[in-house]
């Protein structure tokens, strides 16, 4: 009887649950795109392998300009380090520093992100040259006018020309091109078709001005080994700025795991914010099946007032309009979850289209559960007063009604 009530107003009907999928849709969206980002964030990490230690200047936790600028790494830190004697469970100390650049050949110019690089960065950050050779140590102390480009820079300023041997210039310095990386696209921090890669001396003194390093990575061979290695840095790092007591550290070390920890918690804590206020929209809805609700209750008032005079009891027509109800809110919640779930999977191809990023499309089984639970419970507390007023009609009142 309620299946046969609702498809009497099609329309109505249809009109009604639209409220409930834009909600169910949104949060399903919200929740299946911030399970990709944690997803994405975490093949991120794993790529920068178990074994790496990221030493950072500044503060932890603190996020204010002053301390990401800090100047507090610097070069005595990179010998420091690289002494077995302090750290003898490190394999390798690659120093990086990065900036804005514009790299210039001839006519063509190119906005690429500068990556002051040691030959280290060539293992950690796992770059493949599609043509020449990488940075070398050599390089490194003589600050050599050399670079390597992305695969996009190189395009843009070459075109299907050769670059190796060639020259570009950046900040009225000629760099001689002396590689090209294979094409590996956008990763968590850096788009390395996108870069122009120079000693990172050369970086310091001819670009970007300063003599400090902005990240220090540390690998070691063992996952094992990775938190004694981590004590140790700390112990040298803070001997070399002689610190005693660890809350004046002016540095935090961070390896994957803990990155991970970090972003997890801030994808979670917004995937929960933004699926709160996605919820916004299924209590309008509630609202609304509990108008539309009440205006069926007044039109069919002589068919309940023919229905009791029948026998139907009081719970009889509760439970007929509270069907009702929850028919149209789950309904909804279905139609929304499926659609949901189909402009999350078009969302994560545009992202990959028109950003390169590799994100993987996600279906939390959580998230479907979720869409149907929440639907239901609404359609039960916003039917709950109409069905109230539908059973405590009286019959003889309801049948002499115009």
């Amino acid at each position: 009887m309620a299946i046969a009530g609702l498809s009497a107003h099609k329309v109505r009907s249809v009109l009604t649950i639209l409220g409930i999928v834009i909600g169910i849709t949104a949060v399903i969206i919200v929740t299946s795109l911030g399970d990709s980002a944690e997803g994405f964030i975490l093949g991120e990490l794993e790529n920068f392998g178990s074994n790496n230690a990221f030493v950072i200047p500044g503060r932890e936790g603190d996020f204010s300009e002053g301390s990401i600028l800090t100047d507090s790494l610097h070069d005595k830190d990179i010998d420091a380090l690289r002494n077995k004697s302090n750290v003898p469970d490190a394999q390798l100390v690659v120093p990086f520093v990065f900036g804005p650049a514009k790299v210039v050949y001839e006519s063509e110019k190119y906005n690429a992100s500068l990556l002051g690089a040691s030959p280290g960065n060539k293992e950690v950050d796992k770059l493949e040259l599609a043509e020449g050779e990488f940075i070398i140590d050599e390089d490194i102390t003589q600050k050599a006018a050399v670079i390597v480009l992305g695969s996009e820079v190189k395009d843009e300023l070459f075109g299907s020309s050769d670059a190796v041997g060639q020259k570009v210039k950046i900040k009225d310095k000629s760099y001689r091109v002396i590689g090209v990386l294979e094409s590996k696209g956008q990763s968590l921090f850096v788009n390395y078709d996108q870069v122009a890669i120079v000693p990172y001396t050369t970086a310091q003194q001819y670009i970007l001005g300063y003599d400090y390093i902005q990240r220090i990575v540390i690998t070691t061979d063992s996952p094992e080994k990775l938190a004694g290695m981590v004590k140790d840095v700390e112990l040298t790092i803070r001997d070399s700025h002689n610190i005693d007591n660890p809350d004046d550290d002016d540095f935090y070390v961070q390896t994957p795991k803990d990155a991970a920890e970090t972003f997890s918690t801030i994808t979670n804590v917004l995937t929960v914010l933004l699926a709160s206020i996605a919820a916004i929209s299924l209590v309008v809805g509630g609202v609304g099946i509990m108008n539309i609700m009440l205006v069926s209750v007044t039109e069919r008032t002589r068919e309940i007032g023919l229905r009791k005079a029948l026998g139907a009891r009081n719970s009889d027509i509760l439970f007929q309009f509270l069907i009702e109800a929850v028919i149209l809110t789950g309904l909804g919640g279905v139609i929304g979850i499926i659609a949901g779930f189909t402009l999350s999977y078009v969302a994560t191809i545009l992202i990959y289209q028109f950003a390169g990023i590799d994100f993987p499309f996600s279906s939390p089984f959580s998230g479907a559960i979720l869409g149907v639970g929440i639907s239901t419970i609404i359609g039960f507390i916003f039917g709950i007063y109409p069905a109230r007023q539908a059973s405590k009609k009286s019959p003889m009142e309801a049948l002499r009604y115009e």
